[in-house]
């Protein structure tokens, strides 16, 4: 069973976990998800009700076969002038949550030779905040492909590093491939003054391909329509169950979790559902502050990432965004973070 910092007892709370994590170690854990380990063009299905998914799998291969630019500028800053027969160098996957869009972004690196990382658009700034912006560029400066999975441009600071980090690495030959619930040119909008920073959104839409995929959440074909609840005892069995067949299990009152979050960066979480197999919640309750609920939105990803089954009590996860949330600028990150707590719970059961 996992044990603490100090290697003397079982971890049995998230609440017990506060780990860190070097820029080095960021940079090394920069590949897909397990659960995309696997991923690939072939093993990917295309809904045939709609069409785009097949056409984003054709474009994204030949992307993958295609070779990088010499030179050129992501910004208008590169020396070469672009003719109308040059390939953009970046691909952006545009669409609803549970259309496949990471899986076919973990194709993309599979089949991508040379070097290339994949990463959260938190971890690739969470990687500048460890190592500052003139290392990581000279640590990732030749790389041949950057995956970005959930672009998301939440604030100003963040529009202008990003913009600044991919127009400096596409000069010298990077491509980029990126995610995102949100066309190119929308990215910003309703959660701080886009408008103040059209020159640098526009900029950076304008040397993507983007690919619109059209489709249902699979998650909620596969699903039912809100997250299981069980209660008290129900989440005692799972947990013994679970650490009676060796596993770790960890289990939090709910409220006490969300504030832990707080006090660790979002870019840690992924180290700290490394640790564990099992997340019991007690108690779950709506959330009405919007910084506690994106950071569970950052942390239910990591999980989701990891496959890692929830049992919860109290109202369904599925419910703990309020209206007011689900209403506002960041509507679509809390409604892909509903859909993965349902598959979530779901895989809780036995």
């Amino acid at each position: 069973m996992t044990t603490d910092a100090l290697g003397t007892a079982p971890v049995t709370s998230l609440t017990q976990l506060a780990p860190t994590i070097t820029g080095e170690q960021l940079l090394a854990s920069l590949t897909p998800p397990a659960q995309f380990a696997n991923a690939s063009f072939d093993n990917y299905r295309p809904d045939a009700d709609y069409p785009s998914q097949q056409q984003a799998v054709d474009t994204l291969r030949v992307f993958s076969a295609a070779a990088p630019a010499k030179s050129g500028g992501f910004l208008g800053l590169g020396r070469r002038k672009k003719s109308d027969g040059d390939q953009k160098p970046g691909v952006y996957l545009d669409g609803g949550f549970g259309v496949g869009k990471t899986h076919l972004l973990a194709a993309l690196w599979h089949a991508a030779s040379g070097r290339k990382l994949f990463g959260t658009f938190i971890e690739y700034t969470a990687l500048v905040g460890a190592l500052g912006y003139a290392k990581t560029v000279e640590l990732l400066k030749g790389t041949a492909l950057i995956c970005i999975d959930e672009f998301e441009l939440d604030d100003p600071g963040d529009t202008m590093m990003m913009t600044r980090l991919i127009g400096d690495l596409v000069t010298g030959g990077t491509r980029f491939a990126a995610t995102s619930n949100t066309p190119p040119n929308a990215l910003g909008e309703g959660r701080f003054a886009a408008s103040d920073f059209l020159r640098e959104i526009h900029a950076m839409s304008g040397n993507f391909t983007t690919l619109r995929i059209d489709g249902l959440d699979f998650r909620r074909r596969a699903t039912s329509g809100q997250a299981e609840v069980t209660d008290a005892a129900g989440i005692t069995a799972a947990v013994e169950a679970a650490r009676a067949a060796g596993r770790v299990a960890t289990r939090d009152d709910f409220t006490a979790f969300v504030d832990h979050l707080a006090t660790v960066h979002p870019s840690r979480y992924l180290k700290m559902v490394d640790a564990v197999d099992l997340i019991a919640l007690d108690d779950v309750v709506e959330l009405h502050d919007q910084m506690q609920a994106l950071r569970l939105v950052a942390f239910i990803d990591r999980a989701y990432d990891a496959e890692l089954p929830i049992v919860a009590s109290g109202i369904p996860l599925s419910e703990v965004f309020d209206e007011a949330m689900l209403s506002g600028g960041f509507r679509k990150k809390y409604l892909r973070s509903v859909s993965r707590m349902i598959a979530l719970t779901a895989a809780s059961k036995p």
